[in-house]
Protein backbone atom coordinates (compact mmCIF):
# COMPACT_ATOMS: atom_id res chain seq x y z
CA UNK A 1 0.00 0.00 0.00
CA UNK A 2 1.33 3.58 -0.88
CA UNK A 3 1.33 6.44 1.70
CA UNK A 4 1.26 10.26 1.03
CA UNK A 5 2.15 12.69 3.08
CA UNK A 6 0.15 16.31 2.84
CA UNK A 7 2.83 18.53 4.01
CA UNK A 8 -0.51 21.32 4.00
CA UNK A 9 -1.63 18.58 6.71
CA UNK A 10 1.61 18.15 8.98
CA UNK A 11 1.88 21.63 9.43
CA UNK A 12 -1.70 23.06 9.39
CA UNK A 13 -3.38 24.90 12.59
CA UNK A 14 -4.38 21.78 13.66
CA UNK A 15 -0.98 20.29 14.62
CA UNK A 16 -0.28 23.06 16.09
CA UNK A 17 -3.17 23.42 18.29
CA UNK A 18 -2.37 19.35 19.12
CA UNK A 19 0.92 21.05 20.48
CA UNK A 20 -0.80 23.56 22.90
CA UNK A 21 -2.89 20.86 24.13
CA UNK A 22 -0.27 18.62 24.93
CA UNK A 23 1.81 21.47 26.86
CA UNK A 24 -1.46 22.18 28.67
CA UNK A 25 -2.17 18.39 29.56
CA UNK A 26 1.50 18.53 30.81
CA UNK A 27 0.56 21.30 33.24
CA UNK A 28 -2.37 19.26 34.68
CA UNK A 29 -0.59 15.84 35.09
CA UNK A 30 2.78 17.73 37.00
CA UNK A 31 -0.44 19.61 39.67
CA UNK A 32 -1.28 15.95 40.33
CA UNK A 33 1.54 15.37 43.55
CA UNK A 34 0.63 14.98 47.27
CA UNK A 35 -2.76 14.39 47.02
CA UNK A 36 -4.81 13.91 49.90
CA UNK A 37 -6.73 10.99 48.21
CA UNK A 38 -5.04 7.21 47.51
CA UNK A 39 -7.03 4.17 45.82
CA UNK A 40 -7.88 0.45 47.17
CA UNK A 41 -8.57 -2.31 45.43
CA UNK A 42 -12.09 -2.80 44.50
CA UNK A 43 -13.66 -4.67 47.57
CA UNK A 44 -11.07 -4.08 49.82
CA UNK A 45 -11.86 -2.97 53.38
CA UNK A 46 -7.85 -3.19 54.14
CA UNK A 47 -6.93 0.75 53.02
CA UNK A 48 -5.94 2.06 56.13
CA UNK A 49 -2.88 -0.34 56.38
CA UNK A 50 -1.66 2.41 54.33
CA UNK A 51 -3.23 5.45 56.02
CA UNK A 52 -3.82 4.38 59.84
CA UNK A 53 -6.89 5.63 61.07
CA UNK A 54 -8.19 7.58 57.96
CA UNK A 55 -9.85 4.79 56.13
CA UNK A 56 -13.86 5.07 55.68
CA UNK A 57 -16.39 2.44 53.94
CA UNK A 58 -17.47 4.93 50.61
CA UNK A 59 -20.66 4.19 48.89
CA UNK A 60 -19.99 4.59 44.92
CA UNK A 61 -22.07 6.06 42.03
CA UNK A 62 -24.24 3.19 40.54
CA UNK A 63 -22.31 3.94 37.45
CA UNK A 64 -18.64 3.58 38.29
CA UNK A 65 -20.17 0.05 39.90
CA UNK A 66 -21.45 -1.03 37.12
CA UNK A 67 -18.93 0.40 34.14
CA UNK A 68 -15.75 0.33 36.30
CA UNK A 69 -15.64 -2.59 38.85
CA UNK A 70 -12.39 -3.34 37.95
CA UNK A 71 -10.31 -0.19 39.23
CA UNK A 72 -9.23 0.65 42.13
CA UNK A 73 -11.41 3.28 44.47
CA UNK A 74 -10.37 6.48 45.09
CA UNK A 75 -10.68 7.06 49.41
CA UNK A 76 -10.24 10.17 51.15
CA UNK A 77 -9.40 11.12 54.84
CA UNK A 78 -12.39 11.01 57.12
CA UNK A 79 -12.40 14.72 57.29
CA UNK A 80 -12.91 14.48 53.46
CA UNK A 81 -10.76 16.82 51.56
CA UNK A 82 -9.52 20.22 52.41
CA UNK A 83 -10.93 23.12 50.96
CA UNK A 84 -7.35 24.27 48.69
CA UNK A 85 -7.69 20.77 47.21
CA UNK A 86 -11.01 20.23 46.23
CA UNK A 87 -11.15 23.70 44.50
CA UNK A 88 -8.07 22.65 42.75
CA UNK A 89 -9.30 19.14 41.52
CA UNK A 90 -12.51 21.32 39.95
CA UNK A 91 -9.91 23.29 38.33
CA UNK A 92 -8.15 20.48 36.80
CA UNK A 93 -11.44 18.12 35.72
CA UNK A 94 -12.77 21.84 33.76
CA UNK A 95 -9.08 22.11 31.94
CA UNK A 96 -9.06 18.65 31.35
CA UNK A 97 -12.67 18.73 29.78
CA UNK A 98 -11.83 21.72 27.74
CA UNK A 99 -8.44 19.40 26.63
CA UNK A 100 -10.86 16.70 25.85
CA UNK A 101 -13.75 18.78 23.69
CA UNK A 102 -10.66 20.34 21.75
CA UNK A 103 -9.29 16.93 20.90
CA UNK A 104 -12.53 15.44 19.57
CA UNK A 105 -13.02 18.54 17.69
CA UNK A 106 -9.74 18.55 16.57
CA UNK A 107 -10.83 14.55 15.67
CA UNK A 108 -13.76 15.40 14.09
CA UNK A 109 -12.17 17.66 12.15
CA UNK A 110 -9.36 15.31 10.43
CA UNK A 111 -12.13 12.48 9.87
CA UNK A 112 -14.35 15.17 8.03
CA UNK A 113 -11.47 16.00 5.44
CA UNK A 114 -10.44 12.17 5.02
CA UNK A 115 -12.13 10.78 1.91
CA UNK A 116 -14.60 7.95 1.85
CA UNK A 117 -13.27 4.44 0.83
CA UNK A 118 -15.41 3.50 -2.45
CA UNK A 119 -15.70 -0.28 -0.40
CA UNK A 120 -17.67 1.87 2.21
CA UNK A 121 -20.04 3.66 -0.81
CA UNK A 122 -20.20 0.25 -2.16
CA UNK A 123 -21.58 -1.51 0.78
CA UNK A 124 -24.15 1.25 1.30
CA UNK A 125 -27.96 -0.11 1.11
CA UNK A 126 -30.27 0.45 -1.34
CA UNK A 127 -32.54 2.86 0.29
CA UNK A 128 -32.47 5.57 3.26
CA UNK A 129 -35.38 3.97 4.31
CA UNK A 130 -33.93 0.06 4.36
CA UNK A 131 -31.59 1.46 6.34
CA UNK A 132 -32.88 3.37 9.14
CA UNK A 133 -36.19 1.46 9.61
CA UNK A 134 -39.33 2.33 8.94
CA UNK A 135 -40.26 4.26 12.55
CA UNK A 136 -37.08 6.77 11.93
CA UNK A 137 -38.21 7.02 7.82
CA UNK A 138 -41.69 7.49 8.83
CA UNK A 139 -40.62 10.26 11.25
CA UNK A 140 -37.75 12.03 9.51
CA UNK A 141 -39.57 12.23 5.65
CA UNK A 142 -43.13 13.58 7.45
CA UNK A 143 -42.61 15.90 10.44
CA UNK A 144 -43.51 19.28 9.60
CA UNK A 145 -41.03 20.34 12.17
CA UNK A 146 -38.55 18.11 12.60
CA UNK A 147 -36.96 17.67 16.17
CA UNK A 148 -34.48 15.03 16.53
CA UNK A 149 -34.46 15.23 20.20
CA UNK A 150 -37.66 13.98 20.13
CA UNK A 151 -37.14 11.53 18.17
CA UNK A 152 -34.18 10.02 19.99
CA UNK A 153 -36.00 10.10 23.37
CA UNK A 154 -39.03 8.18 21.49
CA UNK A 155 -36.47 5.75 20.16
CA UNK A 156 -35.78 5.45 23.88
CA UNK A 157 -31.84 4.10 23.47
CA UNK A 158 -30.56 1.66 26.50
CA UNK A 159 -27.02 1.50 25.71
CA UNK A 160 -24.03 2.95 23.98
CA UNK A 161 -24.07 -0.37 21.82
CA UNK A 162 -27.65 0.63 20.59
CA UNK A 163 -26.65 4.29 20.28
CA UNK A 164 -23.73 2.79 17.91
CA UNK A 165 -25.84 0.94 16.16
CA UNK A 166 -28.35 3.59 15.51
CA UNK A 167 -25.37 5.82 14.48
CA UNK A 168 -24.37 3.47 12.00
CA UNK A 169 -27.50 3.25 10.05
CA UNK A 170 -28.35 7.08 10.21
CA UNK A 171 -24.72 7.55 8.81
CA UNK A 172 -25.39 5.26 6.30
CA UNK A 173 -28.58 6.45 4.95
CA UNK A 174 -27.23 10.27 5.23
CA UNK A 175 -24.62 8.89 2.35
CA UNK A 176 -27.35 6.79 0.49
CA UNK A 177 -29.55 9.92 -0.15
CA UNK A 178 -26.66 12.22 -0.96
CA UNK A 179 -26.14 9.42 -3.23
CA UNK A 180 -29.25 9.55 -4.97
CA UNK A 181 -29.30 13.48 -4.75
CA UNK A 182 -26.19 13.85 -7.20
CA UNK A 183 -27.45 10.53 -8.66
CA UNK A 184 -27.73 12.92 -12.16
CA UNK A 185 -23.84 13.95 -12.23
CA UNK A 186 -21.37 12.31 -14.02
CA UNK A 187 -18.79 11.99 -11.52
CA UNK A 188 -17.18 9.74 -9.06
CA UNK A 189 -18.95 8.24 -6.25
CA UNK A 190 -16.13 10.24 -3.67
CA UNK A 191 -16.82 13.62 -6.22
CA UNK A 192 -20.85 13.27 -5.69
CA UNK A 193 -20.75 13.14 -1.94
CA UNK A 194 -17.99 15.65 -1.36
CA UNK A 195 -19.86 18.26 -3.97
CA UNK A 196 -23.22 17.73 -3.22
CA UNK A 197 -23.91 20.69 -1.11
CA UNK A 198 -23.08 23.50 -4.08
CA UNK A 199 -24.81 21.12 -6.80
CA UNK A 200 -28.13 19.68 -5.29
CA UNK A 201 -31.16 21.09 -5.33
CA UNK A 202 -32.03 22.33 -1.86
CA UNK A 203 -35.40 21.35 -2.52
CA UNK A 204 -34.60 17.95 -3.63
CA UNK A 205 -36.73 15.39 -0.86
CA UNK A 206 -33.50 12.80 -1.03
CA UNK A 207 -31.68 15.93 0.07
CA UNK A 208 -33.84 17.08 2.64
CA UNK A 209 -34.08 13.74 4.75
CA UNK A 210 -29.89 13.13 4.65
CA UNK A 211 -29.80 17.11 5.84
CA UNK A 212 -32.55 15.63 8.83
CA UNK A 213 -30.67 12.41 8.92
CA UNK A 214 -26.79 14.68 9.89
CA UNK A 215 -28.98 16.86 12.35
CA UNK A 216 -30.23 13.40 14.17
CA UNK A 217 -26.65 11.85 13.65
CA UNK A 218 -25.43 15.44 15.40
CA UNK A 219 -27.75 15.33 18.39
CA UNK A 220 -27.28 11.50 19.00
CA UNK A 221 -23.50 12.04 19.13
CA UNK A 222 -24.02 15.07 21.57
CA UNK A 223 -26.06 12.92 24.05
CA UNK A 224 -23.02 10.09 23.98
CA UNK A 225 -20.27 11.69 24.02
CA UNK A 226 -17.70 9.17 24.58
CA UNK A 227 -19.32 6.75 21.64
CA UNK A 228 -16.90 4.74 19.65
CA UNK A 229 -15.91 5.37 15.93
CA UNK A 230 -18.56 4.73 13.37
CA UNK A 231 -18.52 1.86 10.26
CA UNK A 232 -17.60 4.78 8.50
CA UNK A 233 -14.85 6.88 10.63
CA UNK A 234 -13.28 3.19 11.11
CA UNK A 235 -13.04 2.64 7.15
CA UNK A 236 -11.58 6.10 6.61
CA UNK A 237 -9.50 5.26 9.08
CA UNK A 238 -8.09 1.69 7.69
CA UNK A 239 -7.63 2.89 3.74
CA UNK A 240 -6.45 6.11 4.77
CA UNK A 241 -2.87 7.15 2.78
CA UNK A 242 -2.04 10.49 3.70
CA UNK A 243 0.70 9.85 6.94
CA UNK A 244 -0.30 13.27 8.14
CA UNK A 245 -3.97 12.89 8.42
CA UNK A 246 -3.51 9.89 10.34
CA UNK A 247 -0.54 10.79 12.85
CA UNK A 248 -3.35 13.69 13.36
CA UNK A 249 -6.33 11.94 14.09
CA UNK A 250 -4.31 9.06 16.16
CA UNK A 251 -2.51 12.07 18.47
CA UNK A 252 -5.85 13.41 18.80
CA UNK A 253 -8.01 10.57 19.42
CA UNK A 254 -5.60 9.39 22.25
CA UNK A 255 -5.28 12.64 23.77
CA UNK A 256 -9.45 12.93 23.87
CA UNK A 257 -9.63 9.68 25.75
CA UNK A 258 -6.14 10.66 28.14
CA UNK A 259 -8.85 13.61 28.95
CA UNK A 260 -12.14 11.92 29.28
CA UNK A 261 -10.26 9.24 31.70
CA UNK A 262 -9.17 12.24 33.96
CA UNK A 263 -11.71 14.17 34.34
CA UNK A 264 -13.78 10.49 35.77
CA UNK A 265 -11.02 10.10 37.75
CA UNK A 266 -11.15 13.25 39.43
CA UNK A 267 -15.22 13.11 39.24
CA UNK A 268 -15.07 9.52 41.53
CA UNK A 269 -12.56 11.33 43.96
CA UNK A 270 -14.99 14.35 44.37
CA UNK A 271 -18.00 12.07 44.33
CA UNK A 272 -15.95 10.03 47.00
CA UNK A 273 -15.51 13.40 48.77
CA UNK A 274 -18.98 14.13 48.73
CA UNK A 275 -20.47 11.04 50.14
CA UNK A 276 -17.47 11.03 52.94
CA UNK A 277 -18.64 14.46 54.24
CA UNK A 278 -22.48 13.29 54.08
CA UNK A 279 -21.47 10.37 56.36
CA UNK A 280 -19.90 12.57 59.08
CA UNK A 281 -22.18 13.03 62.29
Amino acid sequence: MMFSISSTTVTSKKSGNNEFLKCVWQEILEGFQEMEFWYVEQGSMSGNSSRPGSFRRIVQPLQRQEEKWWLPVPCVPSGGLSEKLRKHLRHKRDCAKQIQKAAMAINGSVLAEMEIPDTYLASLPKSGKASVGETIYRYINTADKFSPNHLLDHLNISSELEALELADKVEASIYTWRRKACVSQSKSSWELVKDFMSEVDRTDKNQVLAERAEVLLYCLKQRYPELSQTSLDTSKIQYNRDVGQAILESYSRVLEGLAFNTVAWIEDVLFVDKSTKAQDP
